[in-house]
C-alpha cells in the first residue's frame, strides 16, 4: 500500500500505523491528520476513495470500476464525529453572550417545554442530559431531513428519565436538539452557522449540509468487516449486556438508534446535503483536525475559536458512569466525549467525538495536539474503532 503525504521528524510511528491499518486492518480508504501547537505535523491518506471501489486500470494507468484513488482533500461522511462540530456552535454562541448553557430550553425555544420537559436546561442538551434520546414514532430518512418535522417530533417527545438527572446517547435526536437551539437563536440553521461561524474562519474543509459544488470530492462509504485476527490476537466479542441491548428492538439503544428508521443510505445525494448535525456532517481528516486545533489554539498563528474559559467547560465531566444508551461507562463534557474506557483518546485531558465504526477527532490540551481521523470503511464499533486507537496509540509514543 503506498502511503501519500508527510510526516514532521519525530511522528514516523504514525506513518508506520496507518500503513498497518491498511496491512492488517482491513482499511481500504482513510487518511489521518495531526496538528501540534497549531502546526501540521502529519498528513496521511492512503487507498481507494470509494469502499466498494473494484481493483484495476487501463493500460496507460487510469483508474476504472471505481478504483479512483483517495486524493488529498478527499472528504467523507463522519457520522457522529459531527456532534463535536455541533456542539461548538452553541459554546460559541454562550462565549459570544448570546445563549446561557444555564438557562431553561424553553426560554429559546418554547414548544420545547411540552411533556414535562419544561426544567430541561441548555447543557443537559451537550451532556446527552436531556432524556430525550427515542422518538416513540421515529422518522424515515425524508422526514427527518424536513427542517420542520424534527424539531417538532423532538419538541412533542416525553422524556425517559426526569431531564438533568441520568445520562443516555442522544445518537439521533441530538441533531434537532441542537439544530433548533441555534436556529431559534440566531435566524439561521446550524449548517449555515457552521460554514459561517467556523469553517469558513478556520478554513477548515467540514459541511453540515453538504453543498452542491463539493459533491465530487466525497467518497462512498460502507461496512467492512475486521480482519478475523488483530494484532495477532483474536477479535474480543462485545460484552452480553450490549450485545443484547442492540439486539432487542425495545431497549433505549437500538431506539435511540433507530430514531430514523429505516437506516438512511448514507451515500444518497440528498442525505449527503440534509442538515443533521447528529450524524451526517462530511469532512476531509485535515478539516477535522484543523477544526480541533482551534479549539486549543491558534491554527497558523490565525484564528482560535474558543477562548481558554470556553474550553475548560467543553472538557468539564458533566456526565460520567453507565450509559442508559451505549450500556457502558461514558465520560461526557458538553457535547464531547472524554478520554475514558468508552473511548480512549490521548491523554485525560482530551475531549473530542467519534464515528460510529470509523472517524475520530480531538483536542488535547496539555500537548497542543489536535486529531482527525476519516474513512470511508465502516466498522461494527461504536466510539473506539481499532484502526483509529492504533494512530492514536502511535501520536502517545511519537517521541516529539
Amino acid at each position: 500500500m503506498d502511503v501519500n503525504g508527510a510526516v514532521a521528524e519525530g511522528f514516523e510511528p504514525v506513518r508506520e500505523a496507518f500503513a498497518g491499518n491498511f496491512t492488517a486492518r482491513g482499511e481500504r480508504g482513510a487518511a489521518v491528520t495531526v496538528y501540534r501547537d497549531g502546526h501540521k505535523v502529519v498528513d496521511l491518506w492512503a487507498g481507494t476513495r470509494d469502499v466498494d471501489a473494484v481493483a484495476g486500470g487501463t493500460a496507460d494507468g487510469t483508474a476504472v470500476g471505481g478504483a479512483a484513488p483517495w486524493e488529498r482533500g478527499t472528504a467523507q461522511i463522519v457520522r457522529s464525529a459531527t456532534k463535536g462540530v455541533a456542539a461548538a456552535a452553541l459554546l460559541l454562541l454562550h462565549q459570544r453572550g448570546e445563549l446561557d448553557l444555564d438557562a431553561p430550553v424553553g426560554t429559546y425555544w418554547p414548544e420545547y417545554k411540552a411533556a414535562g420537559k419544561e426544567r430541561t436546561l441548555v447543557w443537559h442538551l451537550l451532556a446527552h442530559r436531556a432524556g430525550v434520546p427515542v422518538l416513540d414514532r421515529p422518522l424515515t430518512p425524508a422526514q427527518a431531513a424536513d427542517p420542520v418535522l424534527g424539531a417538532e417530533a423532538v419538541a412533542a417527545q416525553a422524556p425517559v428519565w426526569e431531564p438533568g438527572t441520568d445520562h443516555g446517547y442522544h445518537a439521533q435526536t441530538y441533531s434537532w436538539l441542537t439544530g433548533e437551539l441555534v436556529l431559534r437563536v440566531t435566524g439561521r440553521t446550524i449548517g449555515q452557522w457552521i460554514a459561517d461561524e467556523i469553517a469558513g474562519p478556520v478554513g477548515a474543509d467540514l459541511w453540515v449540509g453538504l453543498p452542491e459544488g463539493e459533491a465530487p470530492r466525497v467518497g462512498r462509504v460502507g461496512h467492512v468487516e475486521p480482519p478475523a485476527a488483530e494484532n495477532g490476537a483474536l477479535r474480543t466479542r462485545p460484552r452480553r449486556a450490549v450485545a443484547e441491548a442492540y439486539a432487542d428492538p425495545y431497549s433505549l439503544t437500538r431506539r435511540a438508534f433507530g430514531a430514523i428508521t429505516p437506516q438512511p443510505d448514507e451515500n444518497d445525494p440528498a442525505y449527503k446535503t440534509a442538515v443533521l448535525p447528529a450524524s451526517n456532517g462530511i469532512a476531509t481528516a485535515e478539516g477535522l483536525a484543523r477544526f480541533y486545533a482551534s479549539l486549543i489554539g491558534e491554527v497558523d498563528g490565525g484564528v482560535r475559536l474558543f477562548t481558554p474559559e470556553t474550553a475548560a467547560r467543553a472538557r468539564a465531566e458533566a456526565s460520567a458512569g453507565p450509559d442508559r444508551v451505549l450500556v457502558v461507562p461514558t465520560r461526557f463534557g458538553l457535547g464531547y466525549m472524554l478520554h475514558g474506557s468508552a473511548s480512549p483518546l490521548l491523554a485525560p485531558g482530551s475531549f473530542g467525538h467519534p464515528g460510529r465504526g470509523g472517524a475520530l477527532g480531538f483536542a488535547d490540551p496539555e500537548s497542543g495536539i489536535a486529531f482527525g481521523y476519516v474513512t470511508n470503511g465502516f466498522r461494527t464499533s461504536v466510539t473506539a474503532d481499532p484502526r483509529a486507537q492504533a494512530l492514536v496509540r502511535a501520536v502517545r509514543a511519537s517521541p516529539a
